[in-house]
């Protein structure tokens, strides 16, 4: 093995582990099931959320089965929803995700963001999905 490939070799290997542990020391969002009920509606349940993520932490990105509400109670909130302009929502504000639709919570500020979230989602499937990053 010549010595440039050497170099090279380590230099991937390096850059391998920065990623692993960066990945590694994300800060991590925390969701708790409040409460989880069956609608009126057969085959569909609501499901209330109190969502948090710490300082430069992030969803990533995701899609719900059903519609999702959400309910900003501290902090700002980002959202990154594919096709629509990127919107900071503050304590008091509320907003709407589509069923299906690829979206993020990114927190940019300096403490915690917590929220309220209520999905209405067909029973017995996953309340969030998490997809592939973009490509560009």
């Amino acid at each position: 093995m010549t010595h440039s490939i050497r170099i090279a070799l380590v230099l991937a290997i390096a850059a391998t582990l920065a990623v692993v542990s960066a990945q590694a020391q994300a800060p991590t969002v925390k969701r708790t099931v409040l409460l989880q009920h069956d609608t009126s509606v057969p085959g569909y349940e609501a499901v209330l959320v109190q969502v948090e993520i710490p300082a430069g932490g992030r969803e990533g990105r995701h899609t719900h089965p059903g519609l999702a509400m959400i309910h900003v109670e501290e902090g700002t909130l980002t959202l990154d929803y594919e096709g629509k302009p990127t919107v900071g929502y503050k304590p008091g504000e509320s907003f709407f995700v589509e069923a299906g639709k690829v979206h993020e919570g990114i927190n940019k500020g300096t403490g915690p963001v917590k929220a309220i979230a209520t999905f209405v989602v067909p029973k017995g499937q996953p309340i969030t999905t998490q997809v592939a990053a973009a490509t560009k």
